[in-house]
């Protein structure tokens, strides 16, 4: 049976986390965070007050930390130490050198608040954790932690920019709003050159200068530069039949695990053990492509262009490949 009393001391530490990391937290949010009552959450607030924690309650609001008071480091569990060791891991892989080596810099810190037990499992799971990086990941500016900064502190970026469908670099004053990581990173920002929103894969970015000059915020943010991109591009529904059993399982899963990048929105089993999937797309070449090497599983149900774009694509690897000698 789980003694009330330490269940009651753990809750204590994690609330007085929390309100170290966040502005301000109303009990609400904290009832159901902790799963209790609001009751219960007064009484611990009234007893970290008591033990000397200045606890500001801003009315209608909530609780807050007085600013500029801090406690020294909660001790770390092992799983929590392990959990930030993967994110170090991931930092290391899929950003860039400078946000790696600040990464690494916070590690060094985690690792010197652990027992010694901890610390030593650590090293020992370390080589046991391994994140690859994308092809040519080395040779790239330090864009991601530069664009945090820009981002951050709204700097104009100066980019040397090569679009997919050019073949030298473009000037591009922008004013980034957001990053996201999809297969690669992008940066949504303003583009002055354009005067609209536009989205920029890092890998393509040659060089970047974070200015000095400061834009005005903008209101939007990734989630409507991408409902509005949604709205913007029209869709055509595609439904094939895709038979499992026609290709091998590792190509059967690989088709699962890559169909949300190319418009899926659901399927039905069929009794001859097949799938009918529905996608909606706005690049119909970008489908074929993804689809060709799966000839003999998949049959085109709708639309008719679909099929002539796979002929046509079959056709030019037919004659680039079966071409007389």
């Amino acid at each position: 049976m789980v003694d009330p009393e330490i269940t009651r001391l753990s809750r204590l530490v994690a609330l007085l986390t929390l309100l170290q990391t966040k502005r301000i937290l109303t009990a609400t949010e904290l009832a159901k965070r902790f799963s209790v009552s609001t009751r219960t959450i007064y009484r611990d607030i009234r007893t970290l007050e008591q033990a000397g924690i200045p606890i500001v309650t801003q009315d209608g609001k909530g609780y807050a930390m007085l600013d500029g008071y801090r406690l020294p480091p909660v001790m770390f569990t092992r799983e929590e130490a392990i959990a930030l060791l993967t994110a170090e891991k991931l930092t290391a892989g899929l950003t860039d050198a400078s946000t790696a080596q600040l990464s690494g810099a916070a590690m060094d810190k985690l690792r010197a608040a652990l027992r010694r037990a901890d610390r030593d499992h650590l090293e020992s799971l370390d080589p046991h954790i391994q994140v690859l990086g994308a092809a040519g990941q080395s040779n790239r500016p330090n864009a991601y932690q530069q664009l945090v900064t820009a981002i951050t502190n709204q700097r104009v970026v100066r980019l040397d920019y090569l679009a997919a469908d050019s073949s030298m670099p473009t000037v591009r004053d922008v004013e980034p709003i957001g990053l996201y990581l999809s297969q690669q990173w992008h940066v949504v920002a303003f583009c002055r050159l354009r005067q609209a929103f536009r989205d920029f894969r890092l890998d393509r970015i040659k060089h970047l200068v974070v200015t000095e000059e400061v834009f005005t915020a903008r209101p939007e943010t990734l989630q409507q530069y991408w409902a509005a991109e949604a709205s913007r591009r029209s869709r055509e529904k595609v439904v094939i039949h895709f038979q499992p059993a026609a290709v091998l399982p590792a190509l059967a899963q690989h088709l699962h695990d890559t169909k949300h990048q190319y418009g899926w929105t659901d399927e039905q089993p069929q009794p001859d053990g097949g799938l009918e999937m529905s996608f909606l797309i706005g690049d119909m070449p970008y489908l074929a492509t993804w689809l060709l090497p799966f000839a003999g599983a998949v049959t085109i149900l709708e639309p008719p262009a679909l099929r002539d774009q796979l002929r046509e694509l079959a056709q030019r690897a037919h004659d680039f490949f079966c071409a007389p000698d």
